[in-house]
C-alpha cells in the first residue's frame, strides 16, 4: 500500500490571494468527481443487471420461484462461494478485513481495486445485506492517489483522498451536501491553511461534480413516499426522542456482539469455508425474513413505506431483526460492502413497527427518527445520520425534531461499540 509522506500544505505566500490558490484546483476536483460518480454508477449497473439474471432470468428459465425459501439459500450459498473464490485467488485478495474500515482510509495499492470491485458486485447482486459505498469510496480513493501523484506530484497525497471520498459521498447520495457535512466534521479540529470554506472548497467542486453526474445519468432519490409533515406538534418532538434513542439501543445490539460473530469466523481462517457458510447462514435469514430482507436495502425502504399500515407488527419487528442481524453477519464473514444502506432499511422497518403499535405516530417522524437512532449506533457518523433521516422524510419540518431527538440517541451511543474493528478484532469506541 502506497503511503505518503507529504508534509501538510503550508500557508501560501502573502502575495498569493485565495483566489489564486483556489482556481488551480477546480479542474483537478472536477475530474476527479465525475470519474468517481462513472465507477460508482457502472459497478451499481453492472450488479442490477447480474441481479437480473441470477433472481429473476434464471429461475424462470429453471422453472423456480425466484424468491422461493430454496433458491434464496441457494443464491446467497453461491455468492458466498463466488465471493470466497475472489478474495482467495484474485490479486490483492480484495482489499483487508471490511470489518476493520470505515468509510474513506489510507488508499488501497491500486491493484486491489479489481478485486475489491468484483467481490463488491457480486455481494450486492447476490443479495448480501450490504451497500457499495465503503468499496467504492476505497476504490476511487486508490485511484485518485495514484493517478493524482503521476499527474500532480507536488500536490499532497491527502488532497486527492478527500477530492475521491467527497466525489463519492456526493455520487452516492445525489447531493453534495451530505459530502461537505462529512468533510467539515472530518476536518474539526485540524489545523490548516486558510478558512474552513477555503478548504472545503475543492472537495465541495469534486462532491457537486459526482452528484451531478448521477443526478444527469440516474436520477437518484432518497424519497421514499412518507407523508410529508407539515405542522409537528409537541407530541411529534416525543415520538422522535423516544423512538431515536429506542433505534439507537436497538442498533447497539448489533455492534456489542459484532466482535463475537467477527471472532467466530476467523476461526475458520480459509476464505472458502468462511465465506460459503456466511453466504448460508445469510440465505437462511432471508428465508426467514423474506425477499424484503435481502440486498442493500433501498429499494425495499421504498416497498416497505409504500404499504404503510399494510404491515403487521410482528412482519416489521421481523424484517428489522432479521435485517439486523444479516448485515451482522455480512459484516462479520468478510464480504465486501457498506453498513449505511443496509442499516436505512432496519431504521425504517424499526420506525415502521414504532407507528403501527402507536398509529398516532406520524409515519415520517416514526421513520426518520428511527433511521438517525440505527445510523448513530452503527456508524457514529452524526452528519451522515441526520442528512439520511431528514432526506428520507423530504420534509424541512422533520430536521429540527431529528437534531433535537439526535441528542439523546448520541448520549446513548457515544462511548459505545461501534460496528467497526481496530486490527486486533477489538469493538472502535
Amino acid at each position: 500500500m502506497a503511503t505518503d509522506h507529504a508534509p501538510p500544505p503550508s500557508s501560501p505566500p502573502a502575495h498569493e490571494t485565495p483566489l489564486r490558490v483556489l482556481l488551480p484546483q477546480v479542474l483537478p476536483a472536477l475530474v476527479v468527481g465525475v470519474a468517481a460518480a462513472l465507477l460508482f454508477l457502472g459497478i451499481s449497473a453492472l450488479s442490477e443487471e447480474f441481479q437480473g439474471v441470477l433472481w429473476h432470468d434464471l429461475p424462470d428459465a429453471l422453472g423456480i420461484g425466484g424468491y422461493s425459501s430454496l433458491w434464496i439459500i441457494t443464491m446467497l450459498t453461491a455468492t458466498g462461494i463466488a465471493v470466497g473464490l475472489v478474495i482467495w485467488k484474485v490479486p490483492g485478495h480484495a482489499g483487508p478485513d471490511p470489518a476493520s474500515e470505515g468509510l474513506g482510509g489510507a488508499p488501497l495499492a491500486p491493484g486491489v481495486v479489481p478485486g475489491l470491485l468484483l467481490a463488491s458486485a457480486l455481494g450486492l447482486a447476490g443479495g448480501v445485506s450490504l451497500g457499495p459505498e465503503n468499496p467504492i469510496i476505497a476504490s476511487n480513493i486508490a485511484l485518485a492517489y495514484w493517478l493524482g501523484r503521476k499527474a500532480a506530484p507536488a500536490l499532497p497525497g491527502a488532497v486527492w483522498v478527500s477530492l475521491a471520498t467527497a466525489a463519492t459521498i456526493g455520487a452516492l447520495f445525489g447531493t453534495p451536501v451530505a459530502a461537505a457535512l462529512v468533510i467539515s466534521e472530518a476536518l474539526t479540529g485540524r489545523p490548516g491553511p486558510g478558512s474552513l470554506w477555503d478548504r472545503l472548497f475543492a472537495p465541495l467542486v469534486a462532491a457537486g461534480a459526482g452528484a451531478m453526474t448521477t443526478q444527469l445519468l440516474a436520477e437518484p432519490s432518497f424519497d421514499v413516499g412518507l407523508p410529508p409533515l407539515t405542522d409537528p406538534g409537541w407530541g411529534d418532538l416525543l415520538a422522535a426522542l423516544v423512538i431515536a434513542s429506542a433505534a439507537a439501543v436497538f442498533g447497539l445490539a448489533a455492534c456489542y456482539l459484532f466482535p463475537y460473530v467477527h471472532a467466530a469466523f476467523q476461526r475458520l481462517r480459509h476464505p472458502m469455508v468462511m465465506l460459503p457458510l456466511g453466504g448460508l447462514v445469510l440465505g437462511l435469514l432471508g428465508a426467514l425474513g423474506g425477499p424484503l430482507t435481502l440486498f442493500k436495502g433501498l429499494e425495499e425502504v421504498k416497498e416497505l413505506t409504500s404499504s404503510i399500515g399494510g404491515w403487521s407488527s410482528g412482519e416489521l419487528a421481523k424484517f428489522a431483526a432479521v435485517k439486523l442481524l444479516a448485515l451482522l453477519v455480512a459484516a462479520s464473514c468478510g464480504f465486501r460492502g457498506g453498513r449505511i444502506f443496509p442499516a436505512v432499511f432496519i431504521g425504517a422497518a424499526f420506525g415502521l413497527l414504532a407507528q403501527a403499535l402507536i398509529p398516532e405516530v406520524h409515519p415520517a417522524v416514526a421513520v426518520s427518527s428511527a433511521v438517525l437512532g440505527v445510523l448513530l449506533a452503527t456508524t457514529r457518523q452524526g452528519w451522515i445520520s441526520l442528512f439520511t433521516g431528514a432526506a428520507l422524510a423530504a420534509s424541512p419540518a422533520m430536521l429540527a425534531l431529528l437534531c433535537l431527538a439526535s441528542l439523546p440517541a448520541w448520549l446513548i451511543v457515544t462511548g459505545r461499540p461501534q460496528l467497526e474493528l481496530d486490527k486486533h478484532g477489538h469493538a472502535l469506541r
